[in-house]
């Protein structure tokens, strides 16, 4: 059975009137939460560093397409334009489903409370009806598209061919601009880490000594030989108590590292390091010959990287510790970089991976971390992805300029840190674009790094209890655990994580 070409107009009105209101609902929901949807394209893991205006693109090209639709004389260029922005909402959708790292939320209008997979069957549909009304419009009013000699299939193909084009262009390009220069744009993947457990620790003096053999282990501020271990699954609690009688030394701050099967007692004001092992939790050795430090990280049972005061004018420097070494202590005073006083300026976090062998420094005030090895040459300076490349301090000198303090709150970029393996996990103080003041009231954000890409991985949120803040964390192959308050919580990373650690995920 033949269609009129009566029949066929009212179906070509009707697939336009459908255009339209989708168009401008789609449109006028955007634009009216505009904010939202900037921040839903910005966390889109193919266009996001076009996010700033591709979200004002969208909403044009949506307004004139539903324009050319309601003028009779432009409809067919109306259709076209229907066609090509669908085809390339269309392609958009499989790469975020096939190609894409992660899976974002949906970005307005009806199609926001679709799941993927029916956006797809939705925006496949709309495309054949826009293709069937471009068909059978052109062939009944006889209009020629673009040229005399271009045909109304084949110059759909042409436009679905490059509509592909534009947005693999787009998501290629857009990857490496966020991995590599990203214009702080965090990328929040879709649940990369869930919450498992939490428990009670009684007081708030705990912090995260080590992780070792899938137990936890606890130090304690107020009681520093006081060790409290548990099971990944916080349910097996074991106390300990480390066996050390100190003959005569001046211990200020002392604080406890686990790493492999040993443990170290650490109090850079002395300077001392002594080390046992777990199985025993007695004190059996010293690192003698340390020079006074204000950060010590173990490497390995000998070797230890430091940070001290040792350098020009009092400066922060990196120096490396080694028992076995007939010098026992070598500085590079070239990792360290001044930019007001060398004191202040370069404070940081220092860390180091066991499994890579790489000492990891992150600074407090500016968007930078240095990756050094075992013997403290450097590897390469990486960026996070904010852009305060200068500390924002005041430094006032006092006592005719031999001490120095902080004369106004500082600017803090970076928090705190983990390493492990390959990954570098940073607590971020500030906002990126397209954020929202909610998420970062109610949690603590955490960037990941690559250090074998040098590149930015994804950023994730880890929530308050009661109000809390996290107050430290440590990362293992599977898990994160943080001290919130008078809590211990533990998150389970998923498969893009884990991969990420594991360098299975080749980009």
């Amino acid at each position: 059975m033949t269609l009129s070409n009566h029949v066929k107009y009212y179906i070509i009105e009707t697939i336009c009137l459908l255009y339209i209101l989708l168009f401008i609902y789609a449109s006028i929901s955007k634009l009216m939460n505009f904010e939202n949807f900037q921040v839903q394209v910005g966390q889109s893991p193919l266009i996001s560093a076009f996010a700033s205006w591709i979200a004002w693109l969208v909403l044009i090209l949506e307004l004139t397409v539903a324009l050319l639709l309601c003028i009779p004389k432009f409809r067919i260029w109306g259709l076209l334009g229907a066609f090509s922005l669908m085809t390339f909402f269309t392609i958009y959708i499989f790469i975020v489903l096939n190609y894409s790292s992660f899976v974002p939320c949906s970005c307005g209008g009806i199609l926001e409370k679709m799941s993927w997979k029916v956006h797809l069957v939705f925006n496949f549909v709309f495309i054949l009806l826009a293709a069937l009304a471009v068909y059978w419009r052109t062939k009944i009013d006889h209009i020629k598209i673009f040229s005399h000699n271009l045909k109304p299939v084949r110059s759909m193909f042409i436009l679905c061919l490059c509509s592909t084009g534009i947005m693999i262009f787009l998501f290629l390009y857009s990857e490496d601009i966020m991995h590599y220069e990203n214009p702080f744009i965090r990328r929040y993947a879709k649940h990369p880490v869930t919450f498992l457990s939490k428990k009670n620790l009684t007081f708030n003096s705990f912090y995260i000594a080590g992780i070792s053999q899938g137990r936890i282990y606890l130090g304690n501020y107020t009681s520093p030989l006081h060790i409290v271990s548990v099971d990944e699954k916080l349910q097996d609690e074991q106390v300990h108590q480390i066996s050390f009688i100190p003959q005569k030394i001046p211990f200020k701050s002392i604080t406890i590292n686990v790493r492999g099967k040993y443990f170290y007692l650490k109090d850079g004001t002395v300077p001392a390091i002594f080390r046992g092992k777990i199985s025993d939790w007695r004190v059996n050795s010293e690192l003698k010959s340390l020079p006074y430090f204000t950060q010590a990280e173990p490497m390995d049972s000998t070797a230890v990287v430091f940070r001290s005061n040792n350098g020009k004018n009092l400066a922060h420097v990196l120096g490396i510790y080694n028992s076995n070494d007939k010098t026992k202590v070598v500085y590079n005073d070239s990792l360290l970089q001044k930019q007001i006083d060398g004191v202040f300026d370069t404070d940081g976090i220092l860390t180091y991976s066991e499994k890579q062998r790489k000492i990891v420094y992150l600074y407090l005030y500016r968007n930078e971390f240095i990756v050094a090895d075992q013997i403290g040459r450097l590897t390469f300076r990486g960026n996070t992805i904010d852009t305060t490349s200068k500390a924002k301090i005041k430094v006032s000198y006092i006592k005719d300029s031999t001490q120095r303090k902080m004369s106004a709150p500082p600017y803090v970029v970076n928090a705190k840190a983990a390493v492990c393996e390959n990954l570098l996990f940073v607590q971020s103080k500030i906002k990126g674009r397209y954020e929202n003041d909610k998420l970062w009231n109610q949690a603590s954000i955490i960037d990941v790094y690559d250090l074998s890409k040098n590149a930015y991985v994804l950023s994730f949120p880890v929530y308050n209890l009661k109000d809390e803040k996290m107050k430290s964390f440590r990362v293992s192959h599977t898990h994160l655990y943080a001290v919130i308050g008078r809590d211990l919580v533990v998150y389970d990373f998923k498969d893009e994580l884990r991969n990420k650690m594991e360098n299975k995920d080749s980009e």
